[in-house]
């Protein structure tokens, strides 16, 4: 779980993870090559992805900035069945996704980047469950994330991304779990001090 400020190098990051694993920079699973625009760092060029015997070679990348695209491709190139994402909202296209048993019930290395973008506190709480029941299935998941709720995935490695790089931490001692605290125990403080 990778967590701090925008522009840390979070999404830089968990990008490079995915296309080093041979993702689409766009998002969809292993072998997906769709593409509106190149953009991506070429960090994942330094990375090796190193396979255990018998590991899962299956995986999928999930990114905030290009659902909108990757819901489209997907209705445009759809399955048996498969639902009309862009008849839901955001979030209930996402969680629609992610709870796709094709997709995410079996082992695999799957990469999210900043999934809460349409998710309200309770399908937070919903994406988180898909979580741990990904991983008891066997997968790896890497997300970054500026969600308190998604950071408190049990049993998740925390690495706070800033200026001085990569760096374990606590859940309890992340500055973004405090700065939610502080404001939800005070909001008039923050609004007399932003807005004034």
């Amino acid at each position: 779980m990778l967590v701090g400020q925008n522009g840390a190098g979070k999404s830089t990051l968990v990008e490079a993870l995915a296309l080093a694993f041979g993702l689409s920079p766009e998002g969809g699973g292993t072998g997906a090559r769709h593409s509106t625009r190149a953009s991506e760092s070429p960090l994942h060029e330094e990375l090796r992805v190193v396979r255990g015997p018998g590991s899962a070679r299956w995986g999928y990348f999930l990114r905030a900035e290009t659902m909108h695209g990757l819901l489209t491709y997907l209705e445009d190139h759809p399955r048996a069945g498969e639902a009309a994402f862009h008849e839901h909202s955001h979030g209930e296209a996402f969680l629609t996704l992610t709870a796709d048993p094709a997709r995410f019930a079996k082992p695999g290395f799957f990469v999210f980047d900043e999934p809460e973008a349409g998710l309200s506190f309770p399908s937070q709480m919903l994406f988180a469950d898909q979580v741990v029941s990904m991983v008891a299935r066997g997968a790896q998941v890497v997300i970054a994330t500026h969600s308190p709720v998604i950071a408190a995935l049990p049993g998740a490695t925390l690495l706070q991304v800033d200026e001085h790089g990569l760096a374990p931490a606590q859940w309890d001692e992340l500055p973004l779990v405090d700065q939610y605290r502080r404001f939800l125990s005070d909001p008039e403080a923050y609004r007399t001090r932003i807005w004034g």
